[in-house]
């Protein structure tokens, strides 16, 4: 596989230096993007999220990246959300009411009801149901690292290409073409992680 160029999406917060690192151990060229012109000087772009939804839709529109993302994943080219950077992809959030999401993916993100549970939900948790180009040579029941107190709900539940149960079953991480996306940290979530991550760079 040759080096690819993936773009890191900034925002003005998030885990920026923790997933380029992640990326460049499983063999990429990485780089920040923070306005539209550096777009086109990368094979991906991923977006990785800790914060608020509502404050990094405003801080994507403040850069002028809002726009440019959408088209990006409209046009098909390589996309990698991780937690809210998943979340973004759909229309809202529970998070941020009337605040719009990037809209690509139809359906909302909600919060976790607890139900004696903690919330966040943290910590290690088994994916299962794994399919598509994230997952391949994985095994069944692969364990993984989440931050993160609202999910994803999308409307087309053939999205999902993994699930997790936490009080509730939900889409660990969906696929579609060139678009992935999980709810879960690789960058946290050691040699899984790592595999994730080299599957995504082998599709570029």
């Amino acid at each position: 596989m040759s080096v690819r160029s993936v773009g890191v999406v900034d925002y003005g917060s998030g885990n920026l230096r923790s997933v380029g690192k992640a990326l460049e151990a499983a063999g990429a060229r990485t780089g920040l993007i923070s306005k539209p012109a550096e777009l086109e000087e990368v094979d991906a772009v991923v977006v990785p999220g800790v914060g608020a939804f509502g404050d990094c839709a405003s801080n994507l529109r403040a850069t002028g990246l809002w726009e440019p993302l959408r088209e990006w994943i409209k046009a098909g080219r390589p996309y990698l959300g991780i937690c809210l950077g998943y979340q973004l992809l759909f229309e809202s959030s529970e998070e941020s009411p009337g605040v719009a999401g990037l809209s690509v993916l139809p359906g909302r993100v909600v919060r976790f009801s607890g139900g004696g549970l903690k919330v966040p939900h943290m910590g290690w948790n088994t994916l299962t149901g794994l399919r598509g180009p994230l997952y391949q040579e994985l095994p069944e029941e692969t364990s993984v690292y989440f931050v993160h107190s609202f999910y994803p709900v999308p409307e087309e539940t053939a999205l999902a290409s993994a699930t997790c149960e936490y009080g509730v079953r939900f889409a660990a991480s969906v696929s579609r073409g060139a678009l992935h996306a999980t709810q879960f940290h690789p960058e946290k979530s050691q040699a899984a992680g790592l595999a994730i991550l080299r599957n995504f760079l082998s599709t570029l």
